[in-house]
């Protein structure tokens, strides 16, 4: 890869939770100081994996290092094994090459990197795409829901209920928010790691379709609204990417009411006397 890239990625959640904080009974994650809400970069991580796994059958070199139920030693375990190495021997040539192996074959690890020095040891990855957190572009309202289920899950909640057999939860909402996120790809680290082109365009599919691979009542509808990509033509970089990722402006259109659609948005980019070896793309 011969160029670095910053980006702007947004996308809007209508009637759902976009991201629970389990330590706050999973009320959707905001800014105490001003009440902006968050998505971690971890979330949208586990989306693009999801969808990585789901649209390449999780086949090397597209297998998913972090998953569900994975158990990180046995991950690294495999790389010993096919490059015929003693994991209780090995020294730093030895780890090197396992990790090695496991950027070749693990998306994930190709992408974001990873900490594999646990006890079967494969070293670490510094990854060459990087999220900073989400943040709404206004502050959003967090709503609680009462909802009933016509089930009890034992036979003794039923005895107690003479057979109404009905029981109460919670359910956290935002009626609408608008989120941006920043993101940068380094070339140094991708040539590291071995992550090119191929790579760098499943990253921006993903992007583009991973919510349609993710749907979840609890999550209401997640939509990408944009996708902004400034390259360089300097592998160092043309210009600071926080100047550049200022020139997309997200602007409410009626400040008296409030925000129910990316409709009520004005998204513009700023193209006049651009640094030069810069170039903008709309990815949608």
């Amino acid at each position: 890869m011969d160029h670095r890239y910053d980006f702007v990625f947004l996308f809007d959640v209508t009637d759902g939770n976009p991201n629970g904080d389990p330590d706050a009974g999973n009320l959707p994650r905001v800014d105490p100081e001003t009440g902006h809400g968050l998505v971690t970069d971890v979330c949208l991580k586990r989306k693009i994996r999801n969808f990585v796994a789901n649209v390449k059958d999780e086949t090397p070199p597209f297998e998913i290092y972090v998953k569900e139920r994975a158990v990180l030693n046995n991950q690294h375990s495999r790389a010993y094994e096919a490059l015929k190495l003693d994991a209780s021997k090995a020294k730093r040539t030895e780890v090197d090459q396992c990790r090695d192996w496991m950027c070749q074959n693990f998306y994930d690890v190709r992408a974001f990197g990873a900490v594999m020095s646990t006890k079967v040891n494969c070293g670490q990855v510094r990854g060459p795409v990087q999220m900073a957190f989400s943040r709404s572009i206004d502050p959003i309202v967090s709503l609680e829901h009462s909802i009933t289920r016509c089930a009890v899950a034992t036979e003794k909640e039923a005895e107690k209920q003479d057979g109404d057999n009905r029981t109460m939860g919670r359910k956290f909402t935002v009626p609408y928010g608008l989120y941006r996120c920043h993101g940068f790809i380094n070339p140094f680290f991708a040539r590291q790691t071995g992550f090119g082109e191929d790579d760098l365009q499943l990253f921006w599919k993903s992007l583009q379709n991973m919510f349609e691979l993710d749907r979840s009542a609890s999550r209401g509808q997640m939509t990408p609204q944009a996708l902004v990509v400034f390259q360089h033509d300097d592998t160092l970089g043309n210009a600071p990417a926080h100047q550049l990722q200022k020139r997309v402006s997200v602007v409410l259109r009626d400040a008296t009411t409030p925000a129910r659609s990316s409709d009520d948005y004005d998204v513009q980019i700023d193209e006049a006397n651009l640094p030069a070896g810069i170039s903008i793309h709309r990815m949608f």
